[in-house]
């Protein structure tokens, strides 16, 4: 494999009050480093991705900041709470959207954003109202008598977010948010996941391993490369240290060694010239 690059893109910082930070976030599993001196700062009502192959340590990033794994060393704090010591404090001001799809199929969407909102401990007088409200802002609302199994993935996708904005958090982390999804419903949930923000300032971690996607959606970009930070910045600029006329693709392959072939797929671009150049 080519040398990986660290140096980090100098870009500015968006001017807003930062909601979540890491300093040197760091996660072993025996002799594998699955995470490896993480730090980064995401400003309030920022759409910020993690982009990277499958093993780069992205969901491995978002368990913690979720605390659902504990960090091995390093800081890190989401709207001023210690992930570690004020764990039950984040819960209280995030959503989670993991990368499979959850929601209980065997029941409705009401029936599954009903449970949710106990959960979340929303007042009985409350929960009728919210859950209409959620259903309606996800296009649901038509649907929502009806059992979860019947749903198409998108739509399942969507009353998970759904679910996870019930309580109205300040920060949505979503982890591989339309992986297994055709482009129509991938393109639906981009929609309304843009809608989240615009509407309701919701600042949005998301992790994904579809450069268009990183494109479309996101204020700015880290890409994660065996544990690691490669470069971080907006779109636009990490694409203009690679050069004019640059793709997010290229841009991947010039800090991580990787290329992206036409499925999305991560490829190891020096190993598939070493294997070129053997067969002639």
């Amino acid at each position: 494999m080519s040398r990986v690059q660290t140096d980090l893109v100098n870009v500015p910082k968006v001017e807003a009050k930062s909601i979540l930070e890491t300093k040197s976030l760091t996660k072993r599993f025996k002799t594998l480093v699955a995470v490896d001196q993480v730090s980064m700062s995401i400003s309030q009502g920022e759409m910020f991705g993690l982009v990277g192959p499958n093993g780069a340590g992205k969901t491995t990033v978002l368990k913690m900041l979720t605390t659902l794994l504990a960090p091995t060393s390093g800081d890190a704090w989401v709207a001023g709470y210690d992930i570690v010591h004020h764990s039950a404090q984040v819960r209280g001001v995030i959503g989670y959207v993991p990368q499979l799809l959850s929601a209980d199929g065997s029941i409705t969407a009401y029936e599954n954003l009903l449970i949710f909102a106990k959960l979340y401990h929303i007042p009985r007088r409350e929960r009728g109202k919210r859950i209409h409200d959620a259903l309606s802002f996800m296009g649901l609302d038509e649907v929502s008598d009806k059992m979860v199994r019947e749903y198409s993935g998108g739509m399942i996708r969507r009353l998970e977010i759904a679910e996870s904005m019930l309580h109205r958090p300040r920060v949505l982390f979503l982890d591989e948010p339309t992986v297994g999804l055709d482009p129509i419903a991938r393109k639906a949930v981009w929609d309304h996941i843009q809608r989240l923000r615009s509407d309701f300032g919701t600042t949005i971690l998301l992790t994904t391993h579809y450069m268009e996607e990183a494109d479309e959606l996101c204020d700015r970009v880290a890409i994660m490369h065996l544990g690691k930070i490669a470069a971080i910045g907006t779109p636009s600029d990490l694409k203009a240290t690679v050069g004019e006329g640059a793709t997010l693709d290229d841009v991947f392959v010039h800090y991580s060694g990787y290329e992206v072939d036409s499925v999305g797929n991560f490829r190891d671009v020096s190993r598939t010239r070493r294997v070129a150049k053997r067969l002639g």
